[in-house]
């Protein structure tokens, strides 16, 4: 596959070194262009128009312009900004400074005395009006088409016109296929010495991850570089912001969000503290950080700065010229004047004085031309793509034109061309440039699809920044495992490997949770010693231990819903009191009850949050209630689900989407302790009536979901005298007309003569021989009348129903020949015999239920 090459910098310059003068849409062309001239040249010789009219280095005239409407009148800067905007995209593209009047729609005072006061700047678009190439001179235009009208109109009436593209086709080279971002930049790194950096230029867009990744990398290595960060990447620059947009931040402000002002200021804290909320955060390394924020409003910018500049122990020297510059340094710096501040410094870019030596780092949307013989192009993906100015003084196809030629130009940079990207990114393709699908006649939706190599280790010399050492890799087995990360691994296991790896930020609903169990704990251990008063100053004590993570307006919604979740704990317990647990065996405790240490009262029944590890079976856990030798109980928080969810969402071949295991895992442990027995496990969702609570009106039946355990087979319960019975009493009316006609033993015949198929789907078991067979038989017996029909249909889609709704013995074997597989798995994953894949057992992970997706990458790298 191939597309127009683009002529070498050699080419063009034997085609036009004999002109006075050649015009050029690119500096770096003009650059390249004059380090090749082999004769002696009076005057400029390739050089761009704005540079050629300017006489001087191109300046950012929208800048120039912005401080000089800022200086100069009292507009909005954003408006000030986009009227700017508009007058000079539309001069450029239209050639003259008044065209902005013609468009009525994009017209205003701000606009009109925007074109007032910029026909009096002396702006680079100005001096192109004005300039015209003298006729005398022999020009030359290279990529005449890449020029816009403002450009174009100061050529002579006689030039002669080159194409950048010559007639060959360009074959293009493969594209190198990498993990991670950073497995990029390592290999880029790799390549690069300081004595071959001069050589060398990376493209990427600027703004993307690559920026910063190389930007720190190529300083690590001590390895020179220039046109990468601006003013504002600077990191005290980027800090000093964060810290003012912070002041200004409210109270909801969180840790995460200012984790890198926390990391300039020598601030360390333990992730567990991300999702709380910075001013309810007690903490003595906060102190100088909540003390500026009180502050904000009476300090100056100026003021500010030295503070920041004290705490964090720099000098800012270039941002303190650019508040005087804008007027604003001895300005106070309220939350509007600390917008304006970020506005400005997000849509312009400041100069900075740059040592041009080392790698050049070009960014992918504004150069054409790179001249250095090796050329490391990184991402090449959607975001390289131009957003072109929808504007109706904007000729759409032209400026398409320009920008896909440049597209083109750029990637045959260099003698030596590496285009380095990523196939996937947190599981999801990653999507080419959009100028691929124009420039290749191939259909592809990544970069797998067309040439590529991929590298699960970076090409060039060998890394020198880490060395290997030898480690004991000596692993332990895992024995047991707990119903939460057998979910996780079911769902992913390399998911739930880097689980157990990293921290996790507390989280209030974690939080919640547990306090509520506690509470639970501690009612069934003292319920009376629980009165009005003591529940409130539960909710009290809740509201505390909560409020980091809560904003304050949420406050009195939090009060009510904790207070109604006490209430409905009270009342359940008032209604289902638990057994003494005199059959139980004691056990050690299981960690502290924040309840029990508040007021003062143990919490030492066994019945209570009984933690088991069943080494024999593989599982572990802990049962918040065993409320009697034949019924656990679950304290949820969440939202309820029905028993046949329950069931659903524990199975095992293939699994669900949604793994839960909750209910099977306890059960199978709990069947160990008290063979032969009918069990029950029942999820107690205390918060699901809330509304209901607070209208005085609820009914404990919708906070519970219960599961049954039955200690036979599936088809034997089927088939069971006590299963007839229930059919005949409490059946569906055709099934209970039906069935009440024949004896037990004419509906245990059928079993004799066919099993059932193992299915929750009714339709699956009438259309089965099984279903068939009990519609003959009960017609035979009751005669060939359609409530005989239906009557069996209905006694089918009870018995899957109960199927879906309950767990037999054969279930809870299956389920630990499923645990012993896994633990198996596991372990073997663990002592690196293979890979921790990223698909589960049923396939792509369900990424809601993913806790570490940003450290998933696809496939088996």
């Amino acid at each position: 596959m191939t597309f127009p090459r683009a002529k070498t910098i050699d080419d063009l310059y034997e085609e036009v070194a004999g002109y006075d003068l050649v015009v050029v849409p690119d500096a770096p062309l003009a650059s390249a262009l004059n380090r090749r001239i082999d004769r002696p040249h009076l005057g400029p010789f390739a050089i761009t128009p704005r540079r050629l009219a300017a006489g001087r280095r191109e300046e950012s005239e929208d800048r120039l312009a912005f401080l000089e409407l800022v200086d100069q009148t009292d507009f909005d800067w954003k408006r000030g900004a986009y009227a700017i905007g508009n007058i000079l995209q539309c001069w450029e593209h239209q050639g003259r400074l008044g065209a902005i009047l013609d468009y009525d729609a994009y017209v205003d005072d701000a606009t009109r005395q925007a074109v007032e006061y910029i026909a009096d700047l002396d702006t680079t678009s100005q001096r192109l009006t004005e300039f015209r190439i003298d006729d005398d001179q022999d020009v030359a235009v290279v990529g005449d088409d890449q020029l816009t009208r403002l450009e174009r109109s100061i050529l002579p009436e006689d030039y002669d016109t080159y194409d950048t593209f010559s007639g060959q086709e360009f074959d293009y080279p493969p594209f190198h296929i990498f993990g991670s971002s950073t497995a990029i930049v390592d290999t880029v790194v790799d390549a690069v010495t300081e004595e071959n950096a001069d050589d060398v230029a990376v493209v990427l867009d600027r703004g993307s991850e690559f920026s910063a990744l190389i930007e720190s990398a190529l300083e690590v290595e001590e390895i020179p570089f220039y046109g990468g960060p601006g003013f504002i990447d600077d990191p005290d620059h980027r800090t000093f912001v964060q810290l003012l947009r912070m002041a200004h931040g409210g109270t909801d402000t969180r840790v995460a969000e200012i984790r890198p002002l926390l990391a300039r200021l020598d601030i360390s804290l333990d992730v567990e503290h991300d999702e709380k909320r910075l001013s309810e955060l007690e903490n003595d390394a906060l102190d100088w950080i909540v003390d500026f924020c009180e502050c904000i409003e009476s300090q100056t910018f100026a003021d500010a700065l030295s503070a920041f500049e004290e705490r964090a122990g720099c000098q800012l020297n270039t941002f303190r010229d650019e508040l005087a510059t804008l007027g604003i340094d001895d300005t106070f710096a309220s939350e509007r004047a600390v917008d304006q501040l970020v506005f400005y410094l997000q849509s312009y870019e400041v100069p900075v004085d740059r040592e041009n030596e080392g790698v050049l780092l070009a960014d992918a949307k504004s150069a054409a031309y790179v001249d250095r013989p090796v050329v490391f192009f990184l991402g090449l993906d959607e975001d390289w793509t131009h957003s072109a100015p929808r504007r109706p003084w904007v000729d759409q196809d032209a400026q398409y034109t320009r920008n896909i030629q440049q597209f083109q130009l750029l990637l045959q940079s260099g003698a030596k061309q590496y285009y380095l990207v990523q196939d996937a990114k947190g599981g999801s393709p990653v999507t080419p440039c959009f100028y691929f699908e124009e420039l290749l006649d191939v259909e592809f939706e990544r970069f797998s699809d067309l040439e590529s190599q991929t590298h699960t280790r970076q090409f060039g010399r060998e890394s020198h920044r880490f060395t290997k050492e030898s480690v004991d890799a000596t692993t332990t087995e895992v024995s047991t495992i707990s119903q939460s990360s057998l979910g996780s691994y079911v769902n992913s296991p390399r998911d739930y490997f880097f689980g157990r790896l990293v921290d996790s930020p507390d989280k209030d609903y974690f939080r919640e949770g547990n306090l509520f169990h506690d509470f639970a704990e501690f009612y069934v251990n003292h319920p009376g010693f629980v009165d009005e008063g003591i529940l409130e100053e539960v909710v009290e004590y809740i509201l505390d231990e909560t409020r980091p993570f809560v904003r304050s307006v949420d406050e009195a919604t939090r009060r009510t819903k904790y207070r109604a979740g006490l209430e409905t704990i009270v009342a359940f317990f008032e209604e289902n009191t638990p057994v003494d647990g005199e059959f139980l065996t004691t056990t050690s405790d299981w960690g502290e009850n924040v309840f029990a240490e508040h007021f003062d009262r143990p919490v030492d029944s066994p019945t209570t949050e009984r933690w088991f590890e069943n080494d024999e079976l593989g599982l572990k856990g802990k049962i918040d209630l065993v409320h009697s030798p034949s019924r656990l109980i679950d304290h949820k928080s969440g939202h309820r689900k029905s028993a046949s969810q329950v069931v659903k969402h524990s199975a095992l071949d293939p699994p669900s989407d949604s793994p839960n295991f909750q209910a099977l895992l306890y059960l199978t442990h709990w069947r160990s302790q008290v063979p032969n027995q009918e069990l029950e496990f029942t999820f107690f969702h205390f918060l699901e009536t809330l509304d209901d609570v607070v209208a005085g009106e609820v009914n404990l039946d919708e906070t519970l979901t219960t599961v049954s355990y039955y200690p036979m087979q599936f088809e034997e319960y089927a088939r069971s005298k006590a299963f007839f019975d229930e059919l005949v009493e409490d059946g569906a009316n055709n099934c209970q007309k039906t069935l009440s006609k024949v004896d037990y033993e004419d509906y245990a015949a059928v079993f004799d003569e066919t099993a059932p198929p193992d299915t929750t789907d009714s339709d699956e078991l009438i259309d089965s021989t099984f279903g068939q067979t009990l519609t003959s038989q009960m017609k035979a017996h009751v005669g060939d009348y359609k409530y005989v029909e239906k009557g069996c249909k209905q006694a089918m889609r009870q018995l899957t129903r109960v199927r879906g709704r309950t767990f037999f013995e054969d279930d809870l074997d299956a389920f630990e020949e499923f645990i012993d597989e896994r633990l198996t798995e596991l372990n073997r994953r663990r002592a690196g015999e293979e890979r921790f894949p990223v698909e589960g057992l049923g396939g792509e992970p369900n990424y809601r239920y993913v806790d570490n997706r940003d450290l998933l990458l696809e496939g088996e790298r």
